[in-house]
């Protein structure tokens, strides 16, 4: 089956009728049906399932072994995602298992498809989860107690799931058996449609990471509460906003987003008590946190100012990733000579190359959009991709 006929299979799962797009988030229903989906898929292709301690699915063509070439991507979204980020990586993995099969290729090294776990951190707050806690980049205490909008923490949701939360961390002899790492991801910016090639090489990721600014103020009475009596958290938020983007355009090639911003009680008719927002901030080298600290100043002035208090909590943070030299060379060299892209979006191929050659393939959208229901490739585009990364594996894996 080709790549898009594998996108078509999963296309009615986990749509968001209120957002438009794609909600699929770590173990709710949508999630598990996409796991369970690549599970059938990957076993009907001959391949071996396992999830890790961490909620990771590998599924091996062969027995598990070191120097193994491993690829895949994510199943989740981000709320109201397009239908390519995360999944195009999958099944386009599958795709190439099934090509190579077909030709009659056997693998010489061992290898595997995995999906990774809370890739876009959606439900959890915490992006690239499942390969951070792979790698041990992230403390296992730390992970088990981040919660959700509702409360419910990720050790609580995995013992639902019917994992054990004690055995979540780090997993030095699964990351051991990994030789090569190679990622295939839509493109997440406009690049590929003026440069006239339907594929890329991955060159670096810039460095990002997420911040949550909490403001506290006093609840009350929207009507009965006059103006001057007023502490309220809303307002330093507010302006906590717009600094962002004041700053942010100050600083060359800086992006920095406030996509959510949560006041509570939450009511109509009535001044918040809290306000919270999440800051994320990507800027090429060292730059981020520094930017990060002129945003944090702004929100303490504007919070003193309205009589309010804000506490600012670092939630992730990677610096720059440069992908391996040689696997990239190989990559441009065995698809003659793509162009190579930087990208300002995380993946989990950028965790990973701090311990493992990695590599990345991205996949022309034509509009740029992405994290939206807009997203978009054409299916040539997305059957050139997987052939391109059906080539890539052939020769890795001999």
């Amino acid at each position: 089956m080709s790549a898009s006929g594998f996108l078509d299979e999963i296309g009615d799962v986990g749509r968001d009728p209120k957002r438009g797009g794609y909600s699929r988030h770590s173990f709710d229903a949508p999630e598990q049906d996409l796991r369970a989906w690549f599970g059938e898929r990957a076993l009907g292709l001959g391949l071996d399932v396992d999830t890790d301690h961490n909620g990771n699915m590998w599924a091996w063509w062969g027995p598990p072994g070191p120097d193994a070439v491993v690829t895949g991507s994510h199943l989740d979204s981000v709320p109201g995602g397009g239908a390519f980020d995360g999944p195009l990586g999958v099944v386009s993995a599958l795709a190439a298992v099934e090509s190579l099969r077909g030709k009659g290729f056997r693998p010489g090294k061992p290898f595997a498809v995995v999906v990774f776990a809370e890739e876009e951190g959606g439900r959890f707050g915490v992006p690239c989860l499942g390969s951070r806690l792979l790698t041990g980049t992230i403390d296992a205490d730390k992970a088990r107690g981040l919660r959700d909008a509702d409360g419910v923490t990720f050790a609580e949701a995995a013992a639902k799931s019917g994992f054990d939360p004690s055995l979540i961390g780090p997993d030095p002899e699964r990351l051991g058996l990994i030789g090569k790492f190679l990622e295939l991801h839509v493109e997440q910016g406009r690049g590929l449609i003026d440069l006239g090639s339907p594929v890329a090489v991955g060159s670096t990721v810039i460095a990002h990471g997420r911040w949550r600014f909490s403001f506290a103020g006093q609840g009350n009475h929207a009507g009965a509460t006059l103006m001057a009596d007023r502490a309220d958290p809303m307002l330093p938020a507010a302006a906590t906003v717009t600094a962002v983007r004041r700053l942010a355009r100050a600083v060359p090639d800086a992006r920095a987003t406030v996509g959510r911003l949560v006041p509570t009680p939450g009511g109509t008719n009535v001044i918040a008590s809290t306000v919270d927002l999440w800051l994320d901030a990507r800027v090429p080298g060292t730059v981020t946190p520094a930017l990060v600290e002129d945003i944090t100043q702004a929100a303490e002035a504007a919070a003193k100012e309205e009589g309010c208090r804000v506490s600012v909590t670092r939630e992730s943070y990677s610096d720059d990733v440069v992908f391996d030299d040689v696997l990239r060379r190989d990559l441009a060299g065995r698809l003659g000579e793509p162009p190579e892209l930087p990208t300002g979006a995380g993946h989990d191929a950028a965790i990973l190359a701090g311990f493992v050659p990695a590599g990345m393939l991205y996949v022309r959208n034509p509009t740029g959009i992405s994290h939206s229901p807009e997203e978009f490739a054409e299916a040539a585009d997305v059957e050139a991709g997987a052939k391109a990364l059906t080539d890539v594996l052939e020769r890795l894996a001999r």
